[in-house]
């Protein structure tokens, strides 16, 4: 049986994190909670849940790094051996805001197959491969900048991804170990993509829901404003495709573990 890690980042959720991983550990035994620098109570609900229950490890950011940079401590966590000398097949993420489904994680899991000869390097979610009965209306700004990226991403990269920003995605092993990423904000996911394409990773989408619990969640500061968002994102693609083309190959020395912030871990 595979071992999979499922890890969630989050940022002031305490509104949603108890509820969260209450479904998250109905799925799977073996959870990371990133605590992006909280500043609200969901440090302390995840240092009570970790000192009582036991059902979780936390890792605490001292301070707000960005939704990339939470990410990128999970994919280090995840290659590190584990307490038994063993090491994870692979990673689940997922996201901490209430509008990702953990019943779906044993089929992100499935859908890699098996650890020795998986079937799939990165499994991502898309909420626009399939109409579900349920999906929410996607805000129009940000279904119009998704589907943009998106295409513009699969022109550029060879790709044929509908939903270039969906964070629910199964990773095997091999692809942590080829996505040194240091994004640190909510483009991170971009960055995944030139990665995987320069290292011929094989990817597949599944259909997930789209839902829409907070139609005022903010991306922070100027990048609230749909423009600049774009431009932030293409200046991103475009970084780190010249990036790789400066060099030969990805150059796994950088990204994990440098100038790596302060971190705690309750385990």
């Amino acid at each position: 049986m595979s071992q999979f890690l499922t890890a969630l980042p989050v940022f002031n959720e305490d509104k949603h994190v108890q509820d969260v991983l209450d479904q998250v550990r109905r799925h799977t035994d073996n959870v990371l909670v990133v605590d992006d620098g909280s500043t609200d109570s969901t440090a302390c609900i995840l240092k009570e849940r970790a000192a009582q229950r036991g059902d979780i490890t936390v890792i605490h950011h001292e301070t707000n790094l960005g939704y990339g940079a939470a990410l990128a401590t999970a994919f280090a966590y995840a290659l590190k051996p584990r307490e038994d000398g063993s090491y994870w097949d692979g990673l689940v993420t997922i996201d901490c805001d209430g509008q990702h489904q953990p019943q779906l994680i044993p089929s992100f899991i499935a859908a890699i197959g098996d650890p020795k000869d998986p079937a799939a390097d990165i499994v991502s979610g898309s909420r626009y491969l399939k109409d579900l009965p349920d999906n929410s209306q996607a805000p129009e700004g940000r279904r119009r900048i998704n589907m943009k990226i998106t295409a513009e991403i699969n022109e550029q990269l060879g790709l044929s991804l509908t939903d270039a920003f969906c964070g629910f995605k199964a990773y095997s092993r091999k692809a942590l170990q080829a996505l040194p990423v240091t994004e640190p904000g909510y483009a991170m996911p971009l960055e995944v993509w030139v990665l995987a394409a320069a290292e011929k990773l094989r990817i597949i989408e599944l259909p997930v829901p789209l839902v829409y619990l907070d139609l005022t969640r903010s991306f922070g500061g100027a990048l609230d404003d749909g423009t600049t968002r774009i431009a932030h994102y293409r200046d991103i693609l475009e970084r780190t495709m010249r990036s790789i083309q400066a060099r030969s190959g990805v150059n796994r020395s950088v990204g994990y573990g440098v100038g790596s912030p302060a971190q705690r871990v309750d385990a």
